[in-house]
């Protein structure tokens, strides 16, 4: 039995709310309370925890990803003189403006189907996840992952391959994230075994 002071707080939580500008959630994918979400787009299925931050990202689908979790984000010129925003034309957190270059960074980050991204991971703007991949907790992610590599640290390093090479070209032939419903529900009994799974469907 849950105590009241757990159960507000659980209402609290979830009463925040998420901001959400220039984005696309599929209706099946759920965007927790807290987090900010722009020029982004979520496929079928996936769900982003608390307090979690995505710029422009197109992240696929049924891909499970933690509680503060920042993906992309804001870049400072350090090629110019000074990394300030005074001296950049774009709005900023300080008012004041002494030159107004233009400058813009929108790098798109991609992040596969059926990715799982742990509890406090930030990747870097315009990197691309690989299908199946798995990023674990407290990572920095500098660079792209390749398809079905767990990896972990600061900065993330490949922890081992979640199947044999084999294996994982024959789940990325399969790519059974885009099988309509149906497909995926004739499939799903055999989702603990993915060998077996794939020598049912001729590809092993």
């Amino acid at each position: 039995m849950f105590s009241l002071s757990y159960i507000l707080s659980r209402l609290l939580k979830k009463a925040r709310g998420s901001a959400i500008a220039d984005s696309l959630i599929h209706s099946t994918s759920k965007i927790e309370s807290g987090s900010t979400v722009v020029r982004t787009t979520f496929d079928r299925h996936s769900f982003c925890g608390y307090d979690c931050t995505f710029v422009d990202c197109e992240i696929g689908a049924f891909c499970s990803i933690a509680s503060r979790v920042t993906v992309g984000g804001a870049r400072h010129p350090i090629e110019y003189v000074s990394t300030s925003p005074v001296f950049l034309a774009h709005r900023d957190s300080v008012s004041a403006k002494f030159s107004r270059h233009p400058y813009e960074w929108r790098p798109k980050t991609v992040i596969g189907s059926d990715v799982w991204i742990g509890e406090n991971v930030l990747i870097k703007g315009g990197v691309t996840i690989g299908h199946g991949a798995v990023i674990g907790m407290g990572s920095v992610v500098t660079r792209d992952v390749p398809p079905y590599t767990i990896v972990a640290g600061n900065p993330a390093r490949p922890i081992r391959m979640r199947f044999k090479p084999e294996t994982v070209l024959a789940m990325l032939k399969l790519a059974w994230w885009t099988l309509p419903d149906e497909d995926l529900r004739r499939l799903a009994p055999g989702f603990t075994d993915p060998e077996a799974m794939l020598r049912q469907e001729g590809l092993l």
